[in-house]
């Protein structure tokens, strides 16, 4: 609960007025030093309207008064994760760029080194969102064990927003969303609700128990992720960092690769001009230097 003394007796978020420049600026350099993010002037009316819900929520009456306590003290300890789900974009689909999964299974599982296949590869989806991107993983990582013999495999999935997260971490979906799975996965790895009407199927125990997901913010000096991994994907992320942030998230990224591992990105991003140990193997799809 957050404290009483926020409230301003007849300053309902509802009487507020709009967000001026100097606010918006205000909030955006905030969240580009916290979290990476860079807002252009065209996001103003999706940052007001999203952190209006914030306003509700803690009574205050205008965008002034709450970013003096989201910077305060008090605000950066209990706030902080709640402005930041409010104002990250998630969006997502199960295969989403298709062609990074069939590059995945006919190029990248083949050439993994026996040795590493027993001890467990290790795959990172960084910018999980809702969970689509890393149950997809798992999917095809276990129709590959299907005919890989001692083929094993976990995922780290993080994400910065904890309330997509925990929808992620349970592995429920509406069953609309998962048109793009092809039929025999769907019957494999989903688990229909025996309530019908629901429309919703749930991502089955054995690959919710191959995934891990936490929190963790690209902005901070280093990442708890564990053994190095072989596989990094990270699709639709940097597009909302300027080229500098870019480039030092990359090369942190490939401080966590393995020599000869792989970064996928998304169908927009690119690695031209920067200074990353990375050499470009297909669209979007980068391998580190040996």
């Amino acid at each position: 609960m957050h404290d009483t003394s926020l409230k301003t007796t007849g300053s309902l978020a509802s009487k507020s007025s709009g967000m001026s420049t100097r606010e918006f600026t205000l909030f955006s350099q905030f969240i580009e030093n916290t979290c990476g993010i860079r807002l252009s002037e065209a996001k103003k009316f999706m940052l007001e309207s999203r952190l209006q819900k914030r306003l509700r929520y803690l009574d205050l009456g205008s965008y002034r008064e709450y970013y003096d306590y989201l910077v305060s003290k008090q605000g950066l300890r209990d706030e902080l994760v709640s402005m930041i789900d409010v104002v990250t974009t998630n969006k997502t689909d199960f295969f989403r760029e298709a062609a990074h999964f069939s590059y995945l299974t006919e190029a990248v599982l083949p050439g993994i080194p026996e040795v590493e296949i027993l001890n467990g590869v290790r795959i990172w989806s960084a910018g999980c969102s809702s969970g689509e991107e890393p149950y997809t993983l798992a999917m095809v990582l276990t129709e590959h064990a299907r005919t890989c013999q001692g083929f094993r495999f976990s995922i780290l999935a993080t994400d910065i927003c904890t309330d997509v997260l925990e929808s992620a971490r349970l592995g429920i979906y509406e069953e609309e969303k998962t048109i793009p799975i092809p039929y025999e996965m769907k019957k494999r790895y989903l688990l229909r609700c025996k309530d019908k009407s629901r429309g919703v199927v749930r991502i089955c125990p054995e690959l919710r128990s191959a995934v891990t997901f936490r929190r963790l913010n690209f902005m901070e000096e280093s990442f708890d992720v564990g053994n190095p991994l072989r596989i990094i994907f990270c699709r639709n992320v940097i597009i909302y960092f300027d080229r500098q942030t870019q480039e030092r998230l990359l090369n942190k990224f490939c401080r966590y690769l393995l020599p000869g591992g792989y970064l996928f990105l998304g169908h927009s991003e690119t690695l031209s001009g920067l200074d990353v140990p990375l050499v470009q193997v297909s669209s979007t799809i980068y391998r580190k230097s040996a």
